[in-house]
């Protein structure tokens, strides 16, 4: 991959103590009682010379699961370790955590080629499963419950992994990432501009069907997985987002319309995706403001992911982490005001307007200095809506900088936003969720005065 999202990796890893040529204990443990990161040599089939680094805990399981830990451009597995919770995780929960490393220049994560996109190909993912195979022989690893999770160019890899071995994993957590073979360019460690941009969106059966082409005669349970995406993320398009949410649902069975939307912490908007029994299939977080950042060290992000598994020794089907996360107030760079795509997706629009027995509006605002996030619910409390736009008015020196879930125009003053091709239809009884940053001068007031096709709104 090119020099942005390794400018972007160097950023996230600037602070990270140098590992190379380590071949035994490679780094202190992040508790002074846990255990060492330790190399691993001649794990087996390694076509593209990874580096393995494992994290065994003091108290580990006598039959452990296993999370891959996967690090962004110009990380490494040591480094990945030292600057995220999940070997203090692993030693609160007895898992093992293995902590590779992509062994080439700038040390991005082969997600482009044909090789990587494949079952038992020729590139990283096959050195990765070896890494896996190694831990299950070795260390008694419970290949039952086998997880995988990474950041930026590691979560691309995440949704590789899920697609290529869709009968080794459970689940899946992506941090910044994009779809499974929306990165493809036919070169090892290629860039692809138009991914990285946002601007390549297909349906949820087209993005389907590219996992499908990963393993052509599999047909059994497919893991599940976890998304996170920043609304102001510039390196990898938070559109991109989006477009994982419609892949996984479809590959899952479930619709790409949430079950349910909460915010479990500022900032944070939530979309779960249950099937018919209640197991949360896809959870996704969108969390505004933020850039390419995540996971964000202190703020309880990796804690979710390790819920989501369920290494926690919770259920998956929807109960919240017990401890909540820890947030502070972003600053967002500028961008465009043109739409990203969105952690809700419903029925497309039939035409039509509606909604003539009134609506509710709930807003959630965050503001800080000379910036504010806002977060939008709209419950349709009367006949169904199609095509639906909702106007209000900002507060004056309140100007637009970003939104998602709908198109606005303009970005200040009266305002008019309007949804998207995915989320066209808001039912009775329904809601839409929607929301922007902004710039503001010193007056963070919510809006005002919404109206939904025409009716008015109350706020509440």
């Amino acid at each position: 991959m090119k020099r942005s999202l390794r400018a972007l990796g160097a950023a996230l890893t600037a602070a990270v103590t140098a590992a190379a040529g380590l071949t035994a204990v490679v780094a202190a443990a992040p508790t002074a009682a846990a255990a060492s990161l330790v190399q691993v040599t001649g794990f087996g089939n390694n076509p593209t010379n990874l580096l393995m680094y494992e994290y065994v805990p003091n108290n580990v399981s006598s039959h452990p699961a296993i999370l891959l830990a996967l690090h962004q451009c110009t990380g490494t597995g040591p480094g990945f370790y030292s600057s995220t919770a999940f070997a203090s995780l692993a030693d609160e929960y007895g898992f093992i955590v293995i902590y590779p490393t992509a062994n080439r220049s700038g040390n991005c994560w082969d997600v482009s080629s044909s090789g990587a996109l494949e079952t038992n190909g020729n590139s990283d993912p096959a050195g990765l499963m070896s890494m896996i195979t190694y831990v299950e022989q070795h260390n008694n690893g419970d290949a039952s419950r086998v997880f995988v999770t990474g950041a930026s160019s590691g979560a691309m890899m995440t949704n590789v992994m899920l697609g290529d071995y869709p009968n080794v994993f459970q689940a899946g957590a992506a941090f910044m990432g994009v779809p499974f073979g929306c990165f493809y360019t036919g070169t090892v460690d290629g860039w692809n501009s138009a991914c990285a941009d946002g601007q390549v969106t297909e349906t949820g059966a087209q993005w389907a069907q590219q996992v499908y082409n990963a393993d052509p005669g599999y047909s059994g349970a497919r893991p599940r997985m976890q998304l996170w995406h920043g609304t102001a993320d510039t390196t990898l398009n938070y559109n991109n987002f989006g477009q994982e949410i419609l892949q996984w649902t479809t590959v899952l069975g479930v619709s790409s319309t949430p079950t349910t939307t909460d915010s479990p912490a500022a900032n944070w908007t939530r979309t779960r995706y249950d099937n018919s029994a209640g197991t949360v299939e896809v959870e996704a977080y969108s969390i505004a403001g933020a850039g390419h950042v995540l996971p964000i060290e202190g703020e309880g992000m990796e804690q979710a992911a390790i819920h989501f598994f369920g290494l926690d020794g919770t259920s998956t089907t929807g109960s919240s982490p017990s401890a909540s996360p820890t947030k502070a107030s972003p600053s967002p760079s500028a961008t465009s005001a043109s739409p990203s795509a969105s952690p809700s997706a419903s029925a497309s629009s039939t035409g039509g307007s509606g909604g003539s027995g009134g609506c509710k509006v709930t807003d959630s605002v965050s503001a800080w200095n000379t910036g504010e996030t806002e977060n939008l619910t709209v419950t349709n409390n009367g006949a169904a809506v199609s095509n639906w736009s909702l106007v209000f008015t900002l507060a004056s020196g309140q100007v637009i900088t970003q939104g998602w879930n709908a198109t606005f125009s303009p970005s200040s003053g009266q305002v008019t936003a309007t949804n998207l091709s995915y989320n066209g239809s808001i039912p009775t009884g329904g809601t839409a969720t929607l929301g922007f940053n902004a710039n503001q001068t010193g007056n963070s007031a919510a809006p005002t005065a919404f109206t939904l096709n025409g009716v008015a709104c109350s706020v509440g």
